[in-house]
C-alpha cells in the first residue's frame, strides 16, 4: 500500500466509532449540498409568501409583494449552482435536459427548475413589471430606455383594459405557481425520504417536512429583509405589514414544529432496529446542531418571542416588537440551515452497519469547502441587491402617469 495512502486511511480511522463499512468513512455529500435544499426553500417560502397578496389578497403584505418575487428570483438563479459545484463536470449538466431519466428525482429538477423559473416566475415579474417597464421607457434615456422598451416586448399598450388582463394572467399564473413551489422544494424532500437503506431520510414525512420548513425559512427571510432594507432606506416600517407576516411565520412554524414532532414520534412508537442508531446520532453527533441550534433557538425560542408579538402587541413598545421580530426571523434561518445540515450530514455520519459512526471534517478552502458554501449564500444577496435597483419595488421613481 502506497505510504499517502496508509497515511489518509490511518487518519480517516481516527475518526471512526464502532463497526463500520469501509464505503462509509467518507461522506459523498458535503456542506455544498447542505446549500443547496436551503436555497431552494427560501425561493419556495418567498413566492408562497407573494403569493398571499395576489391569490389570496392579503392586503396588508403589499408592500412586501415584489421584493417577495425579486427574492425568489435571485435565489432560484443561484439554487442550481450547489449542484453544478458539486459535480466533477459540470460542464455536463446540459445532458440532464437532453436526455432526461424519467426515474431519476435529480434529472426530474432541471424540468421542474426550467418550468418555475421560465413558466411561473418570470411570466408574473412580466406581467407585474410591464405597465412599470412602459413608464420607465417614457422617462428614460440611452442604454436604460433601450432596455426598459426590449423588456417591454413591444406590449406598450397601458389602457385600463389592457392592465385588468395583465392583472387576470398574473393571478392566473401564481395559482399555478403554488403547487410548483411545493413541487419545487417537495421533490427535495423526495430525494431523501425515498432512500429506504437510510433510516434517518426513509420517512413518507420528508417531502411534508421540507416543504414546511421552506415556508418557514422563506417567509423568516422576507420579514429580515423588510426590516433592514426599512432601516437602509430610512422609512418606516408599516407595523401592519409586520405583524401580518409574523402571523403567518408563527402558524407556519408551528405547522412545522408539529410535523417534526410526529415524525420523531412516529419513529419511537414503531421501535425499528434502527432506532437505537438514530437516536445515538440526535444525542450525540448530532447534539449541538438539533438540539441547541434546531430545536431550541430554531424553533421554542422564536415560538416564544413571536407568541410574544402576538398576545402582549398592546403592552411591548414598536421598537421591542420590530426587535423581536427580527431576532425571531434570524433565529429561524439559523435553525432551518441546521435542519438541512442534520438531515445531509446527520444522515451520512453513520454506517449502514448500524453499528458505527464516522466524522465529518469540513474543509476550509476547496470546490465543496466552507469558504465555497458561504460564497454560494452571499451570492443571491448580491443578485437581490442588483434586482432591487434595478426593478425598483416600492415604485420610488418619478413617472408620468399612465396613458388612459
Amino acid at each position: 500500500m502506497p505510504p499517502e495512502l496508509r497515511e489518509s486511511l490511518l487518519e480517516a480511522l481516527q475518526h471512526v466509532q464502532g463497526y463500520i463499512y469501509p464505503n462509509d468513512v467518507s461522506l459523498g455529500w458535503s456542506v455544498v449540498i447542505v446549500v443547496y435544499p436551503y436555497i431552494t426553500g427560501l425561493v419556495a417560502g418567498a413566492f408562497i409568501l407573494a403569493s398571499l397578496v395576489r391569490v389570496f389578497h392579503v392586503k396588508a403584505l403589499e408592500p412586501t409583494y415584489r421584493l417577495s418575487l425579486l427574492t425568489a428570483l435571485a435565489f432560484l438563479i443561484v439554487a442550481p449552482l450547489p449542484l453544478l459545484v458539486h459535480l466533477g463536470h459540470p460542464e455536463r449538466c446540459y445532458e440532464v435536459m437532453m436526455t432526461p431519466h424519467a426515474t431519476s428525482p435529480m434529472a426530474i429538477f432541471g424540468f421542474v427548475y426550467a418550468w418555475y423559473l421560465m413558466a411561473v416566475l418570470l411570466l408574473e415579474l412580466w406581467f407585474d413589471y410591464r405597465r412599470s417597464f412602459v413608464e420607465w421607457a417614457k422617462a428614460s434615456a440611452g442604454f436604460k430606455r433601450l432596455l426598459y422598451r426590449v423588456l417591454t416586448l413591444g406590449v406598450e399598450d397601458v389602457s385600463p383594459a389592457a392592465i385588468q388582463l395583465d392583472e387576470k394572467l398574473g393571478r392566473f399564473i401564481t395559482v399555478i405557481g403554488i403547487p410548483s413551489a411545493f413541487l419545487l422544494h417537495g421533490y427535495v424532500g423526495f430525494i431523501f425520504g425515498s432512500v429506504k437503506a437510510n433510516p434517518w431520510w426513509g420517512t413518507v414525512l420528508m417531502p411534508i417536512i421540507f416543504i414546511f420548513s421552506a415556508m418557514v425559512s422563506g417567509i423568516a427571510l422576507l420579514m429580515f429583509l423588510y426590516l433592514v432594507i426599512s432601516r437602509l432606506r430610512r422609512v418606516p416600517v408599516d407595523m401592519g405589514c409586520l405583524r401580518a407576516i409574523g402571523t403567518f411565520l408563527l402558524s407556519a412554524l408551528v405547522l412545522d414544529a408539529a410535523v417534526e414532532t410526529l415524525d420523531w414520534i412516529h419513529r419511537l412508537y414503531e421501535a425499528e432496529e434502527s432506532l437505537e442508531v438514530l437516536v445515538l446520532l440526535a444525542s450525540g453527533k448530532l447534539f449541538f446542531s438539533f438540539f441547541l441550534v434546531q430545536v431550541l433557538l430554531g424553533t421554542i425560542a422564536p415560538l416564544a418571542m413571536l407568541g410574544a408579538t402576538q398576545v402582549f402587541k398592546e403592552r411591548i413598545s414598536l421598537r421591542l416588537q420590530k426587535s423581536l421580530y427580527l431576532v425571531s426571523s434570524l433565529l429561524i434561518l439559523i435553525g432551518v440551515f441546521a435542519m438541512r445540515w442534520n438531515v445531509v450530514i446527520g444522515g451520512q455520519l453513520f454506517s449502514k452497519s448500524l453499528r458505527g459512526f464516522t466524522t465529518y471534517k469540513i474543509a476550509l478552502v476547496g470546490q465543496e469547502g466552507l469558504l465555497m458554501a458561504v460564497v454560494l449564500m452571499i451570492l443571491p444577496f448580491l443578485l437581490l441587491i442588483g434586482l432591487v435597483k434595478f426593478f425598483d419595488p416600492w415604485n420610488t421613481r418619478e413617472t408620468p402617469p399612465a396613458t388612459t
